[in-house]
């Protein structure tokens, strides 16, 4: 169970995944990234910056110079960036209970948000709110992306999650 946040080293791994694909500067990666969460989430300029200059100092990133656009400071990953890049891919399937953990957790706060009487969030026009309907809108917008990445359609699972981490060999400590 995570305790805050998205999931340690995200933002760091994307950035090096996106040097290795060419040569970028800050605002590109942001962008991109930006793309890549479906327009969700945009990190700042604060936490992208500084890795690309922690990864500079680690050997990992280069400054290039690049006389069509002088002004703006481009980042090309290293070998020493790639080998980096390849130990985190390693460790990436660490991950993805982290990224489960952070999904479930919204959702349960959303829905707790929309049926636990402690809560009293009023309807504002026009905005979100927190009830069955838009509960199922986002279930929903899940499964639609699910359908599309995966390029299948979505089958109802019935295990309990204890059911599922057994067949799948999952530690669920």
């Amino acid at each position: 169970m995570r305790k805050s946040g998205p999931p340690k080293g995200l933002i760091a791994y994307l950035v090096l995944e996106l040097l290795e694909e060419k040569p970028r500067y800050g605002y590109e990666i942001l962008k991109e990234i930006r793309d890549l969460s479906g327009g969700h989430w945009e990190p700042s300029y604060g936490s992208v910056y500084p890795i690309l200059y922690k990864f500079e100092e680690k050997g990992w990133a280069e400054r290039i110079d690049r006389e069509d656009e002088p002004d703006r400071k481009y980042f090309e990953l290293t070998d020493a960036g790639r080998d980096e890049l390849a130990d985190r891919r390693e460790r990436g399937s660490e991950k993805a209970h982290d990224f489960a953990d952070v999904i479930l957790g919204f959702f349960h706060v959303y829905a707790a948000f929309s049926t636990d009487d402690r809560f009293e969030i009023p309807h504002l026009e026009g905005e979100w709110r927190f009830d069955e309907e838009f509960s199922a809108w986002i279930v929903e917008q899940l499964v639609r992306h699910h359908e599309h990445y995966f390029e299948t359609d979505f089958e109802r699972i019935t295990e309990t999650p204890e059911e599922f981490y057994e067949r799948h060999e999952i530690d669920d400590e």
